[in-house]
Order: structure tokens, then C-alpha cells, then sequence
């Protein structure tokens, strides 16, 4: 019941995505959109990190529900990037961010395509595939973390 619940909410999340942008009533609540989804991702991805580098048990059926709920999360804090919300506002959104959003979203794309390699990695069981996938998806976040977020 637990897995049907989780499913059932991210894919409603997934789908209140896409029409998300034009739902920001203020240049803040899409700060606060994207700080949250963020903030899941961070807290999955963690957990996964934990794991795949040995700094928590390895538990399969986590890094199955956590794999799940890091592909869709992936593909929410895109929409949150919206004129008006880049200033003024408690965001560690580089100015640079603003001026390249193609190559932001290229990276965003990229980050979606691993997180859902590492789902697939995730539920498989193995450890081993875990942490080959792993790698690639941290990657994808720390080039956008890199070049478009404040230290």
C-alpha cells in the first residue's frame, strides 16, 4: 500500500509538472518550487550516495523506492526557473544561470536521462549496479552545481 501511495503521488507530481511554470503566482513560489524538489532530490540522492559508497547498509528495497521517487523529482525543479525569480529572492541561483537557460536546460535533460538509469539500477537488487550508476548521476548534478549555483 506504501508503494502503490508513493507511485500514485509522484506521478501526480510528474503530471502537475509540465503546466507548472504558468501556475506561479509569484516570482517566490517558483524559488520555493525548485528549492523543493531540490531538497527531495537531495535527500534520495543522499541516501543513495550513503549506500553506494559504503557509508550506510546497503538496503535494497530503499534504494528501490529512492531510485524511483530520484527519476521523477528529476524532472520538476526545470520548470521553476522563470523570469522574475532570478533576483531578489533567498536563491543560490548563479547570474550566470539566467544568461546560458539552454545550456541549464541541456544539463537538466542530461541529469533526468541518469537519475533514470539510476532508478533502473536501483531496483535491480545489486549493489554493484548501483554504484555504476551512481557516478554518472552525481555527475550531471555537480556540472549544473558547478557552473550555475553559489557555493
Amino acid at each position: 500500500m506504501k508503494k502503490l501511495l508513493t507511485t500514485a503521488l509522484l506521478l501526480s507530481a510528474a503530471a502537475i509538472a509540465v503546466p507548472a511554470h504558468a501556475q506561479f503566482a509569484k516570482a517566490e513560489d517558483a524559488v520555493q518550487y525548485r528549492q523543493s524538489a531540490f531538497r527531495v532530490l537531495g535527500h534520495h540522492f543522499g541516501r543513495l550516495g550513503a549506500m553506494a559508497n559504503g557509508k550506510m547498509p546497503y538496503n535494497a528495497a530503499t534504494a528501490a523506492a529512492d531510485g524511483d521517487v530520484i527519476a521523477a523529482v528529476a524532472k520538476l525543479p526545470g520548470t521553476g526557473f522563470v523570469p522574475g525569480s532570478e533576483t531578489g529572492h533567498d536563491t543560490r541561483a548563479l547570474p550566470a544561470l539566467w544568461k546560458e537557460l539552454p545550456k541549464v536546460k541541456e544539463l537538466n535533460d542530461k541529469m533526468v536521462a541518469e537519475t533514470g538509469k539510476l532508478a533502473v539500477a536501483a531496483k535491480s537488487g545489486n549493489l554493484d549496479q548501483l554504484k555504476a550508476a551512481f557516478g554518472p548521476a552525481a555527475q550531471t548534478c555537480k556540472a549544473c552545481h558547478d557552473d550555475f549555483r553559489k557555493k
